[in-house]
């Protein structure tokens, strides 16, 4: 299947069983597609489902609520436990700049909560990725260089939620939810 009647753009081949077929996305308005049998059984082929206009899109939801979480009387009336939930599900599942994007929307979330609207324990994943990236700039001091765009946002969001928790009055708890009990047996040996 590709975008392109000479299948060169946005290209997908399947074969094989169909645990084998993977959803995915092609631009545009037409979708182009071959089937081959090399004739070894008698099936008939197989089935696959087109949807168009398919909403959701990364880019698409990002500068929606990019925008929303910037209009001050609209963020109220959002509920931002859910969306602050949803966002890290996104950041840890996501890669480059996909994930750079909604670390940068759980930044705004963190900085225009009013309260506790957000469980911050939740960015236990985001906090090892940050320690395991921190572990190795200390191991390649000799090679001084500059910081990777995902370390400084995860940087700059840890900055800003360990300062928020200050203000809460919640900073041992927070620290004491994002790190593991060997870290804290490791430091507590320290």
């Amino acid at each position: 299947m590709s975008s392109s009647s000479d299948f060169q753009q946005d290209r997908h081949s399947f074969s094989g069983s169909p645990q084998k077929w993977n959803d995915f996305e092609l631009p545009g308005d037409t979708l182009y597609y071959r089937f081959t049998s090399d004739m070894s059984n008698t099936e008939w082929g197989y089935k696959f489902t087109v949807t168009a206009g398919h909403l959701g899109r990364f880019q698409t939801g990002f500068e929606i609520l990019k925008q929303m979480l910037a209009e001050k009387r609209v963020v109220p009336h959002l509920p931002l436990a859910k969306i602050w939930e949803w966002q890290v599900g996104v950041a840890c599942r996501q890669t480059g700049h996909q994930r750079l994007k909604a670390i940068h929307l759980l930044l705004r979330i963190v900085q225009c909560s009013a309260q506790r609207d957000c469980d911050l324990t939740l960015l236990k994943p985001l906090w090892q990725l940050f320690t395991h990236m921190e572990n190795n700039l200390c191991h390649d001091m000799a090679k001084p260089g500059i910081l990777l765009p995902l370390h400084r946002a995860l940087a700059e969001l840890f900055f800003v939620t360990e300062n928020r928790v200050t203000e809460l009055g919640s900073l041992q708890e927070y620290l004491l939810a994002l790190n593991t009990e060997d870290h804290l047996h490791r430091c507590t040996a320290q």
